[in-house]
Parts: structure tokens; C-alpha cells; sequence
């Protein structure tokens, strides 16, 4: 009969080494989880700032081509609404110049948010295995940089809502930032999903530019709600577009400086809170489980 022992070096090795196994799914402990993720959102901050200097962002004429992108691109849509619905009283219609540019602007935010977290995961593979830390940082920190992408068109928008005649009032000040948060929100929740997909389907960020495409049509960035009002099925079948009310109240308040309806308001605050919902918990359910994936 032998005998097993249990050398100091076994000991050793037993406290250095540990075997990770594949985990399918599992919430962590939310509490400690949350105050781990704010301990550790400098680590964000400096995540979001490395992507923007990766992708010159930060440089002038990287900051101007987040300016002139979205600008050009609202030019294209300008003359081509001029073309589809030309203006009774004809020349250079700033009302929908101002729409185009500030809806073109925000949606790129979101745009760039979603996309960008949907490759943060696997973009880090070799940091997700050799450093310990919470993973939802990744699409969050994704989610800062679109903001801070989208900060240097804000004063374009504003040369435009001049020269439109828009009003400033408290809904320009406040309730359009607010709307903006909600949005913010909503991309996090969206960037979370599509990051945990990226680790089981490479193809899901290929597919993203379609959606985004098809998204921007059916949202209040080409149109405005009050354009919809009456259009029997389009009226009734937009408010299922989450940025029907996130675009649309914000659309609405910055521009229109018109408080949106108690139904905006509500859709608007329950696909953010959802999106968050359900992004966060499919995300951390599924991250220990990453390591294995990459």
C-alpha cells in the first residue's frame, strides 16, 4: 500500500497555479461586482483614451473627420430630400439642414458606441486572458469613446441651430442632454450584447453596418415624428423602433425645443433601462466563460 504526501513545493504550487474550467452561465455577485467595476474605471477611462490615440482621434484632423463625415453625409441626404420632397417656397431649407445634421451626429454616436463595444471583447483577447479584472469594462469604456467622438459636433450642430431660428429654452438645456444619457444607456446595453455574441458568432460585427444601415432609415434622423403623425401602419408600428423615442424625444427637444409626450418619455427611460438590463446580465452571466472562447 502506498502512501501520498504532500511536499511544501505541492503546497506552493497549489496557491500559485489555478486550473480554470469553461463556465456556461452564472450571475456573479452584483454587488461586489458593481463596486469592483467603479474601483476599476480609471482602468476604462485609460482604455477609451488608448482608442482614441490608436485611431488619431484625439489629433486635429482626426477630430475634423468626425466633424466632416456625418456632415458630408447629411448633405447627401439634404439634396436628395430636396429632390423627393423640394420645399414649397424653394432655396436652402435650414429647418431640415439642422435636423439632419443634429440626428446624423447622435446617431453616429450610437453607431460608433455599439460597434465599437461589439469588438472590444475579442479586440482584447490577450488582456481578457492575462489580467483580471471586470469585463464589462470593455464595452463601457467602447461606449465613452463614441461620446467623446461625438463631443466635437456638438458645436457644428449649434452653428446650424442658429441659422435655422431654433428656440433655446429648458428642453434644449435639459431635457435634450437627458435623452442624450438615455441613449448613451441604451448603446451600452446593445454593446454589451453584441460583445458577448462577438465571442461566440465572429461574424455578428459583420453583420452590424446592415443593421445600423436599415436602423437609420426607420429612425427619426431622415424624418421627424411629427412627419409620421397620421401615416396609419408607420404611425403605429415606429414606436416598436427603440430610437423612435430616444432620437425622437431628444429630436424634439433640442431642435423643436418642445417638451416630447408623457408616451415618449416612458419608451424612451424602459429600452434604456431594458437594453442595460438585459445587456449587463447576458454579458456578465457569460464572461467567465470567455477566456475559454478566445
Amino acid at each position: 500500500m502506498s502512501t501520498s504526501t504532500t511536499t511544501d513545493a505541492d503546497d506552493e504550487y497549489e496557491d500559485v497555479y489555478h486550473l480554470y474550467e469553461p463556465h456556461r452561465a452564472g450571475l456573479p455577485k452584483i454587488p461586489h461586482y458593481f463596486k469592483e467595476l467603479w474601483r476599476r474605471r480609471e482602468f476604462a477611462f485609460e482604455m477609451s483614451k488608448a482608442g482614441m490615440r490608436g485611431a488619431n482621434s484625439m489629433t486635429f484632423f482626426g477630430q475634423a473627420w468626425l466633424v466632416i463625415n456625418p456632415l458630408l453625409l447629411a448633405l447627401v441626404y439634404y439634396f436628395l430630400l430636396q429632390v423627393l420632397q423640394p420645399p414649397k417656397n424653394g432655396g436652402f431649407d435650414a429647418q431640415r439642414f439642422s435636423h439632419l445634421t443634429g440626428g446624423l451626429f447622435v446617431f453616429y454616436f450610437f453607431q460608433g458606441a455599439v460597434s465599437a463595444g461589439a469588438g472590444s471583447v475579442v479586440g482584447a483577447g490577450k488582456l481578457v486572458l492575462n489580467t483580471a479584472f471586470p469585463r464589462l469594462l470593455m464595452p463601457l469604456s467602447a461606449v465613452r469613446t463614441g461620446f467623446y467622438r461625438f463631443l466635437p459636433t456638438i458645436p457644428v450642430y449649434l452653428v446650424f441651430h442658429v441659422l435655422a431660428g431654433n428656440p433655446w429654452n429648458f428642453n434644449t438645456f435639459i431635457t435634450a442632454p437627458i435623452f442624450l444619457l438615455l441613449i448613451a444607456a441604451f448603446a451600452s446595453g446593445l454593446a454589451a450584447i453584441f460583445s458577448t455574441l462577438q465571442v461566440y458568432f465572429r461574424d455578428t460585427s459583420s453583420f452590424l453596418p446592415y443593421i445600423m444601415r436599415i436602423w437609420l432609415y426607420t429612425s427619426p434622423v431622415l424624418w421627424t415624428i411629427d412627419q409620421i403623425r397620421g401615416h396609419g401602419a408607420a404611425q403605429k408600428l415606429a414606436p416598436f423602433n427603440p430610437l423612435y423615442s430616444l432620437i425622437g424625444g431628444y429630436g424634439e427637444a433640442l431642435q423643436a425645443g418642445r417638451m416630447p409626450s408623457l408616451s415618449v418619455w416612458a419608451a424612451a427611460v424602459s429600452w434604456a433601462v431594458l437594453a442595460c438590463l438585459i445587456g449587463f446580465g447576458y454579458f456578465m452571466s457569460r464572461e467567465r466563460d470567455f477566456a475559454v472562447r478566445l
